[in-house]
């Protein structure tokens, strides 16, 4: 299960097929340098991206 406080760098490279998850909300959280020590909440946030609907988003892609 992946979790706010989770650091991006980790979701991605555990769960690759998150990437375009986090695409689809205008991240490019593989690419980015900072995504190796950014939580998951923070960097939603400043993104301006509903941590609530990434989260689920992230979790249901990784269920399927």
């Amino acid at each position: 299960m992946i979790t706010r406080e989770m650091i991006i760098t980790d979701i991605v490279t555990k769960h690759p097929e998150t990437i375009h998850v986090f695409r689809s909300f205008g991240l490019e959280c593989n690419e980015c340098q900072i995504a190796d020590y950014e939580e998951l909440e923070h960097g939603a946030g400043v993104h301006n991206v509903d941590v609530g609907k990434l989260l689920k988003e992230l979790n249901q892609a990784v269920k399927s």
